[in-house]
Order: structure tokens, then C-alpha cells, then sequence
């Protein structure tokens, strides 16, 4: 028991110096989306070292099919939104965007595939992630980390969305009229 402590302990002290890390420079900036990334990141990370012992505890059981629906659909998420904005965003270097990750400097607006539906793909799949952990063991704390996983989701998508008005101008708009943030046909 005590190894399982210890084994979570460095997951999170090397998970956050990761993501500390890689959000270095959103860190230094409070308007950018990746400021509220790191927090959301945070939260999935401490959400997975809470819940680490209940990984594949009654693995048949109805909360735990639940569970893996929502990480397996994470994954999906998260591999269509990479594929899309890298074989049909085309990238671009910018200094006054310089805390975004690079693949998220896009010359054109993605708008078809999963981003005819959703607006942020990779956003729904940590969404999805956040809640596919914290269904692995149904906590009080854990309800409080989904919950900030959320708002920080919600905080960081409304952030980008500024910034890809500025940038993309009324098409992004236009965009945003006929897609949902996180979820297809729902939200």
C-alpha cells in the first residue's frame, strides 16, 4: 500500500513538472487560454493519481463501462483533432501568440470533420478524460476536481475563442453560429 502512495506521489510531482514545463510561458500570461489549460491538466493529473488504485476495480460493473466509453471516446477526440488541424490547418509562426503550443498556429480555419460539429475537439476530449477518471472512483474530492476541470475547460475554450475572432475575423464567427463548443448537437 504504502508503494501504491509513494508511486502516486512521483506520478504527480513528474506530472506537474511536466506540465509545468510545457505551459511555461501561458503560466506568464493570465489572458491566454493555456494559462487555464495547465489548471485543467492539473486537475486530470490529480484526478488520475486520486483514482489510480480503482483503475480496474469491478471492471464489468455499469460505472466502469461508463468510464472507459468516456476515456475510449478521449482518445478519438483527441487523435481527429490533432490529424485535422495538422493536415488541413497549415501552421504558422506568430510572436504575438507565442504561448500557444505549435500545432494550435493554424493559417486556415478547420471546419469539417469533427470540426464541423465541435469548435474544440481536444478541449472535449480532456473534458472527457476528466470524467472518465473520476468515474473510476466516485469521490467528494473528486467531484470538486471534475469540476474545476470543467470550468478551467469552460475558461480556456472562451479565451481561444476571442483570440480566433481576433485572428479569423467573422468567419470564425460565423463558425461558432453553426457548431457547438464541446459536445455535437448538445453543447
Amino acid at each position: 500500500m504504502e508503494v501504491l502512495i509513494a508511486n502516486r506521489m512521483v506520478l504527480f510531482v513528474f506530472g506537474t513538472l511536466f506540465f509545468i514545463m510545457v505551459s511555461r510561458k501561458p503560466l506568464r500570461n493570465m489572458r491566454s487560454h493555456g494559462f487555464y489549460r495547465f489548471f485543467v491538466f492539473e486537475s486530470i493529473l490529480t484526478l488520475v493519481c486520486l483514482n489510480l488504485p480503482f483503475w480496474f476495480s469491478d471492471p464489468f460493473s455499469y460505472i466502469q463501462l461508463l468510464s472507459w466509453g468516456f476515456l475510449s471516446v478521449s482518445v478519438v477526440l483527441v487523435f481527429q483533432g490533432l490529424y485535422q488541424l495538422k493536415t488541413q490547418g497549415g501552421s504558422r509562426r506568430t510572436i504575438a501568440q507565442a504561448e500557444n503550443f505549435a500545432f494550435e498556429n493554424t493559417t486556415s480555419l478547420v471546419v469539417t470533420g469533427i470540426y464541423k460539429y465541435i469548435r474544440h475537439p481536444m478541449y472535449s476530449s480532456l473534458l472527457f478524460l476528466a470524467w472518465g477518471t473520476f468515474l473510476k472512483h466516485i469521490s467528494p474530492f473528486g467531484v470538486g476536481l471534475v469540476v474545476v476541470a470543467g470550468v478551467c475547460l469552460l475558461a480556456t475554450a472562451k479565451i481561444e475563442e476571442t483570440e480566433n475572432c481576433a485572428y479569423f475575423g467573422p468567419g470564425y464567427t460565423d463558425y461558432m453560429n453553426r457548431s457547438r463548443m464541446f459536445i455535437p448537437f448538445f453543447f
